[in-house]
């Protein structure tokens, strides 16, 4: 199997990259301090075409094949984990949801703003009492003539505080448990009812605001429903599924940061009257590091193709998510270990690798829960 990067591909990257070094970097550090959502970041990327890399051109998307959005997702990563998250959230959960299971009249209204990049999206799944046990939420949609009213909390929402467009799920038969969960689109400027409830101040993947949302009595219109009644959760499935490519994506990208990093500083740091790359603890390291990385993106680029070619990818893609959310951490805490003491400090940014790893192995999928993922897939 050929993973060789085709020239497009090669020039995404590079574009990509190219922002990423000049626009990116240079700021991670402040939109780590401040947390503030980097707006101005996301509407260059929505001008670049960032913002709607796999959709087709006709809703405003770029066009992209899957492995052209996973190598894009994976620089802006390397940049910040929490622009990655941005991305990943709008385009991989919210964009996908409206292109896959809404009708052409929604794409058009929802998508499109969306893949052009001049609306953010958010997806909002999960609750207090509802991670990984999707069918344990408890927002509730209820039928009333052309409308739906909606009650409820959402937790843990990416994007959520700054969003135009949210699709939003919630059990519209609450005695079908799994089978009685709908998806909607929100539009929060124009849906009385909606209310943030406040952002989380997180260890890492500082820049993406992460928000509570509360619907009190919100009323949207029937019109808004995607796909048919009770097709929620399995929506909601298949979205994470191709999701979890694209956090294998950050993975690779904050890995990749981390590991050009400790690279760099082995170059530089002088003990003994040599620099510690001279030292074959340090090279030994830097080998593991850069191993670990080549595998991962390999993962990535395999779970890619199967869904470029529309076969099945479900172990592939929780295999990918899972190996690439442990190797940015462990790749990460090495980098913190070359920089020894000042790895601990904010003055350089190992520390803040780690901090952004992290996420990888919580959100869209434990690793715990992805274990049990591929287990079912070896065992069926």
């Amino acid at each position: 199997m050929d993973f060789s990067l085709t020239p497009e591909q090669r020039q995404i990257r590079d574009m990509v990259a190219e922002f990423v070094d000049e626009e990116v970097v240079p700021r991670a550090a402040d939109i780590d301090a401040t947390d503030e959502f980097p707006e101005d970041l996301v509407a260059e990327m929505g001008d670049l075409g960032l913002m709607g890399m796999p959709f087709p051109e006709e809703y405003g998307g770029a066009g992209l094949d899957y492995h052209s959005y996973a190598i894009g997702l994976e620089e802006i990563s390397r940049g910040s984990g929490g622009l990655g998250t941005v991305v990943a959230a709008h385009t991989s959960l919210a964009g996908n949801m409206v292109y896959e299971f809404g009708t052409e009249a929604q794409r058009e209204e929802y998508l499109t703003p969306l893949a052009e990049g001049t609306d953010v999206g958010a997806f909002a799944l999960s609750e207090a009492g509802a991670g990984s046990d999707v069918p344990a939420m408890e927002t509730r949609a209820r039928k009333d003539g052309d409308e739906y009213v909606i009650d409820g909390n959402k937790l843990w929402i990416s994007n959520g505080s700054v969003a135009d467009t949210i699709v939003l799920f919630a059990k519209t038969d609450p005695e079908a448990g799994s089978k009685g969960i709908s998806s909607f689109v929100v539009r929060p400027d124009e849906d009385p009812g909606f209310h943030v409830e406040g952002t989380e101040d997180k260890l890492g993947d500082k820049g993406c605001p992460t928000a509570e949302l509360r619907f009190d009595g919100m009323r949207i219109p029937e019109d808004r429903r995607l796909g048919e009644e009770g097709r929620g959760f399995v929506q909601a499935l298949k979205t994470l599924n191709g999701g979890r490519i694209t956090i294998a994506a950050r993975g690779v990208g904050i890995a990749r940061a981390a590991f050009e990093a400790a690279r760099q500083y082995a170059g530089d740091r002088e003990q003994f009257d040599q620099p510690i790359a001279e030292f074959q603890t340090i090279q030994h390291k830097l080998a593991d590091m850069d191993t670990k990385i080549q595998a991962a993106k390999m993962l990535m680029h395999r779970a890619a193709d199967l869904k470029m070619r529309d076969e099945r990818f479900i172990k592939e893609a929780a295999q990918a998510k899972l190996y690439a959310s442990e190797v940015s951490r462990e790749v990460a805490n090495e980098g913190i270990q070359i920089h020894g003491g000042y790895g601990y400090t904010k003055d350089f940014p190992a520390e803040r690798f780690y901090r952004d790893a992290k996420l990888n192995e919580i959100y869209e999928g434990t690793s715990e829960v992805l274990r049990n993922t591929i287990a079912d897939q070896v065992l069926d």
